[in-house]
């Protein structure tokens, strides 16, 4: 018997909920707590090996602050204050919502000013 794999729409959803969880900051395991869940059923949603019902999917939408239809479909920008939006696409967003890129930025922001500012030009002076 062949083991059925999961549905590529399950798997898309799952993908965007991974991608706002991390941008939001949540673990799977706070994500799991706040739904009643285990976090490993946040991994079998985010797999897309779990399908998400229509009510739990309003459920994280709404502890993350998204459109349930912003779960559906290629992920597009969003806005947020002043007018700026935030494409998920773009490789920068993509790099802070891996776990290296949230502790690389969690780190930076601990550090007093003048130092963020000295880490900055340091690395402006290496990349040129």
């Amino acid at each position: 018997m062949q083991k059925k794999s999961p549905n590529p729409i399950d798997v898309s959803v799952g993908e965007n909920l991974r991608q706002f969880r991390q941008f939001a900051g949540i673990s799977q395991s706070s994500l799991g707590t706040a739904l009643g869940l285990t976090f490993q059923q946040i991994q079998k949603y985010e797999s897309g090996i779990n399908r998400i019902s229509a009510s739990r999917l309003q459920e994280i939408a709404t502890l993350l602050n998204v459109n349930v239809s912003a779960f559906f479909g290629e992920a597009k920008p969003v806005a947020i204050a002043d007018g700026a939006s935030i494409d998920p696409a773009d490789p920068i967003i993509r790099f802070l919502q891996t776990s290296e890129g949230h502790t690389l930025n969690k780190s930076y922001w601990k550090l007093p000013k003048r130092l963020r500012h000295q880490i900055l030009e340091l690395a402006q002076a290496i990349s040129n």
